[in-house]
């Protein structure tokens, strides 16, 4: 199933609140950041299309 473009913004925060526990390990919180970057892109894309 595919998800909305809110679901993907709901994910997308998700991650970045655990990128903000993990500020003392860099590797792990660059890796929730980098999910992060990827939902809010297909947010973007989501929301484009429910435009249409």
């Amino acid at each position: 199933m595919i998800p909305t473009s809110d679901q993907a913004l709901a994910n997308a925060a998700r991650l970045l609140e655990r990128a903000e526990i993990e500020l003392t390990n860099l590797p792990l919180m660059s890796q929730y950041d980098d999910l992060a970057r990827s939902w809010l892109t297909l947010a973007s894309l989501l929301a484009d299309r429910e435009r249409v």
